[in-house]
């Protein structure tokens, strides 16, 4: 069944398209050029895999990393659909495969990454096999003003217009300026049909925390969901390895990723993860784009990220299958001092920068926000939405105050000092603390000095946090990170306007919030159980353990407990393929037994045609001595029955020429035969 909706069931296992899938792939289908912004999860890699399925031709895919590629083709030839890649992971062998089956026209969809157009023959490749659709992933990485921008992806216009063909670019975050440089970059300035899909991820769980011990907080946090994957990234290589071993110590299953280890170390860590249940990677940012493994629980950051869009693709990596998953942010004010400094000491020109802080600003916003996390985020991103009842915010909302004479002492602090100090120097004088320093400038003597007793060091302290977090007040790398104040202060300091701080942002170690279980109590015990078989049968075919099945699919098998292979065809996510490849060994742990089907009554499994055949074959044994049972014994073989199944001729001479049924057949089965097949299907 060669439709959209045919092949999403036959192919893949759905039942049907997610929010706005449907819509994007008859656009790519069509041939119009597109550009879909959806959230990571949303199923982005379905809008173009599909209509690849669809169109004539190669569709070329164009991907930044290569493990994210190879798991992309291992999936896909899992669900029967023959694709490869081309890329310097290859072995000759593997490589040879992909040539020989586009030789054979037999490949539909042909993966390589950027940095491979600019090869000698790439181009008179790609024309002579048939390229028919660009599909781009991650496209943001065109613009640099995005987050992960790879100079290759220029290349991608160029090769659009050689081969005159209609391109789709997916990304999952892309503010305006961003969006804008796509379609100059890629589309030359045409406008392309475009989708900006729903960024709520309602399955993850927001939460941000002040660095308080923050090693323990991650321990705490990570010991909550022990045996479950995740990632925790980490502003450094060195600390992504110090984490690391304290995890192992306390008794997880983890490892580090970062740019300064060996290929071959970097290349053991992903298939770990990919393969392993319940292992941990602790990370810098060069981890996760190329991560495509849909049962991550949970993702932490030991430190601030450098943006929103940034912190939006990394926790985007939690919760791929729509099942819970959980996020820890953890922030202080050195992570706000260093983010601030990476911009203003980098060589992006003024307007550059600006936008930079800016980003920063929106992503310290969400960190000190006082009300739902989600309603801010997705605010950002251009969506209104309703409080979400699934953030830290939600769950227990925070205690504020009015900060605004708070503000207005510490304001006049740094102005009687000339801006010359950071907030140490500052709150000693706020809080009257005559240190040496505070003696020796006579800052004692100022009008501003212990005019805030009320307040104790670390109040203070989180007060300065926050009014960076606003961007209030910044630190000037050219005098040593002295606080100055920016022109967003001067309101408040003249009184023209009020602001609200959280008084509760200093917290003891965070364990976050209870875990949320994946199945009933009940049915825990079966998950486990399936999850054995699916490791035992990815080690054997030596790929993850996700690309047998996700934690999605073997959720809905836990709590539904299809007892024939018929239900199980109807799980989502269990397509013709993997049906016939693993359905019976996982109706097996599910119902103790095995069910005994012919192998063409296995492949109607989950299809109206199945029960067509059964009916067939009951009446062909009801008949097979003739309507007296005193006649020879005949049958049609169940090759035969499962093409009349299949096909419902409505005469007896379709019964001749589609189930090959002789004379004597005709005349023993053919009426019993019409008669079920004409029979109208409710």
């Amino acid at each position: 069944m060669n439709t959209a909706e045919g092949l999403l069931a036959s192919v893949f296992g759905f039942a049907s398209f997610r929010l706005g899938q449907g819509e994007i792939v008859a656009a790519v289908t069509a041939g119009q050029n597109t550009l879909a912004i959806m959230p990571t999860g949303g199923g982005k890699s379905l809008c173009f895999q599909l209509p690849a399925l669809l169109r004539g031709g190669v569709t070329l895919v164009i991907s930044p990393l290569i493990a994210l590629m190879r798991d992309q083709v291992r999936a896909l030839r899992e669900a029967g659909v023959e694709a490869g890649a081309l890329t310097s992971g290859n072995t000759e062998e593997e490589t040879e495969e992909v040539f020989r089956a586009l030789d054979e026209g037999r490949l539909k969809l042909l993966y390589m990454a950027p940095e491979r157009l600019a090869a000698t023959g790439t181009l008179a490749l790609l024309r002579r096999i048939g390229t028919s659709l660009i599909a781009v992933d991650e496209a943001h990485c065109v613009s640099q003003w995005g987050h992960d921008f790879r100079p290759d992806y220029l290349r991608i216009g160029e090769l659009r217009r050689a081969l005159n063909v209609p391109l789709a670019a997916f990304t999952a975050t892309a503010d305006e300026e961003t969006r804008a440089e796509i379609v100059t970059r890629l589309f030359d300035g045409a406008e392309p049909s475009t989708f900006l899909r729903g960024f709520d991820r309602p399955n993850i769980h927001l939460a941000f925390a002040v660095k308080d011990q923050p090693r323990q907080q991650l321990l705490s946090f990570a010991g909550a969901r022990r045996g479950q994957s995740g990632i925790v990234y980490a502003a450094s290589r060195a600390k992504t390895e110090t984490l690391a071993k304290a995890l192992r110590d306390d008794g997880h299953s983890a490892c580090h990723y970062h740019a300064g280890m060996e290929a071959e170390a970097r290349r053991d860590a992903e298939a770990r993860f990919q393969r392993e249940d319940g292992l941990i990677v602790v990370a810098t940012v060069a981890f996760g784009m190329g991560i495509d493994k849909p049962d991550i629980r949970w993702v932490a950051h030991a430190d601030l990220p450098k943006s929103i869009e940034s912190y939006y693709q990394e926790i985007g990596r939690a919760g791929r299958d729509g099942a819970p998953a959980e996020t820890l942010t953890l922030y202080g004010p050195e992570d706000i001092r260093l983010r601030r400094s990476q911009i203003d000491e980098g060589a992006a020109p003024p307007e550059r920068k600006a936008a930079d802080h800016a980003r920063l600003n929106h992503l310290l916003g969400l960190a000190e926000a006082t009300g739902c996390r989600r309603q801010l985020l997705l605010s950002y991103f251009g969506e209104a939405s309703d409080p979400c009842g699934a953030c830290d915010l939600c769950d227990s909302p925070p205690e504020v105050f009015d900060a605004t004479d708070a503000v207005r002492k510490a304001l006049s602090a740094m102005l009687r000092t000339g801006e010359s100090f950071g907030a140490g120097h500052l709150i000693d004088i706020l809080t009257g603390s005559l240190t040496e320093k505070v003696s020796a400038r006579h800052h004692d003597s100022l009008p501003t000095f212990g005019v805030g007793r009320d307040m104790t060091k670390a109040q203070w302290q989180a007060t300065f946090r926050q009014m960076t977090g606003r961007d209030l007040i910044r630190p000037d790398p050219e005098r040593h990170g002295a606080f100055r104040m920016t022109d967003a202060a001067r309101p408040i300091l003249r009184g023209e306007e009020s602001i609200t701080l959280r008084r509760d942002t200093i917290r003891k170690a965070v364990s976050g919030p209870v875990v949320r279980a994946l199945v009933s109590d009940e049915a825990a015990p079966l998950l486990s159980a399936l999850k054995a078989k699916r490791r035992a049968l990815a080690e054997a075919a030596r790929v993850p353990a996700y690309v047998i099945f996700p934690d999605r699919t073997l959720i809905e098998m836990a709590e539904t407990c299809p007892q024939t292979l018929d239900q199980m065809a109807h799980v989502s996510g269990v397509g013709a393929k993997k049906l016939e490849s693993y359905g019976a060994a996982f109706l097996q742990v599910i119902t103790g037994s095995v069910e005994t089907l012919h192998p063409s009554r296995a492949k109607l499994a989950g299809r109206a045609a199945g029960s067509l055949y059964d009916q067939l074959e009951a009446a062909q044994q009801q008949l097979a001595r003739g309507t007296e049972g005193l006649e020879k014994p005949l049958s049609c073989s169940p090759a035969s029955l499962r093409r009349l199944a299949e096909a419902r001729p409505r005469d007896l001479d379709g019964l001749a020429r589609v189930g090959g049924l002789d004379s004597a057949r005709l005349d023993r089965f053919g009426p019993a035969f019409l008669g079920i097949l004409t029979e109208p299907q409710g």
